[in-house]
């Protein structure tokens, strides 16, 4: 998780929410990312999509089975939907978002027993610094 809180960190100097997100395998980094959705203009450009997206480029394949997606914030439903649909067999998440995460909050994606994967899913790992780089950022926008 602080290799994701730095990979946050770096999202500000683009003015993306500060969201980092990484992949391991067998305990090693294999990818990481950061919102980039102002730097690409892209709304889909989410760190939780960009890591999955580089995982995969790393390992030559869309299955990231032993895979552990490690995520500064509660993922929303579409980035919920890629952990299923790349069948990552671990999440693990810092601060929980009560107004759009998808991994118990507003709905659980990623434990649903009608789809055809479900993760395992660790919550609240370094959680409150999770929620100070988030909190920090928008106080300064203010």
């Amino acid at each position: 998780m602080r290799r994701a809180l730095e990979v946050a960190a770096a999202c500000a100097a683009h003015g993306d929410v500060p969201i980092g997100a990484v992949v391991l395998r067998d305990g090693e980094e294999i990818a990481a990312a950061g919102n980039e959705r102002e730097l690409r203009g892209d709304p889909t450009a989410h760190a939780e999509v960009l890591a999955l997206r580089a995982a995969s480029a790393a390992v030559g394949t869309w299955r990231l089975e032993g895979c552990t997606l490690v995520v500064t914030l509660e993922p929303c439903a579409m980035c919920a939907g890629a952990v299923v649909l790349a069948r990552v067999p671990r999440l693990v998440i810092g601060a929980p978002d009560p107004k759009a995460g998808f991994v118990g909050s507003l709905g659980d994606v990623v434990r649903d027993p009608r789809l055809n994967h479900r993760a395992d899913v660790a919550e609240g790992v370094l959680a409150e610094a999770c929620g100070e780089i988030l909190r920090a950022f928008f106080r300064d926008r203010r």
